[in-house]
């Protein structure tokens, strides 16, 4: 019975030091994401404290926003006015038309007299 609770007291032991081992790993990761999540809530501060100043112009923003999202149907259509002209159209039959030949007739080359070689 004597080694049994000696077992008993080292696995107790052991528990005790592996919860404390744990602890401390996990305070110090807490510690860690505690000073990560200061400094975030001190740039969602200095966020807010910007946003402040720009809030009063956000009503004219909106305004011109409103307007030119009401003329964007009207410059979509100049625009598709604009690509339909601009835009080629081939001709659907086309005339046929003879090849052009030269006003004089054929033309005699003189390259190959050069060479030697008579042409006809």
């Amino acid at each position: 019975m004597k080694s049994m609770q000696i077992f008993t007291v080292i696995d107790i032991v052991a528990l005790i030091a592996g919860l404390a081992i744990y602890l401390f790993i996990v305070g110090k990761q807490l510690k860690t994401v505690a000073g990560k999540l200061e400094e975030a809530a001190d740039l969602v501060w200095e966020i807010k404290k910007d946003a402040e100043i720009i809030e009063p112009g956000l009503e004219r923003i909106n305004t011109t926003g409103g307007v030119v999202a009401g003329a964007l149907p009207l410059l979509y259509t100049f625009a598709e006015a604009i690509v339909v002209g601009a835009t080629y159209q081939p001709v659907e039959h086309p005339e046929e038309r003879e090849p052009n030949f030269p006003a004089m007739g054929t033309r005699r080359s003189r390259q190959l007299d050069g060479v030697g070689f008579i042409g006809k």
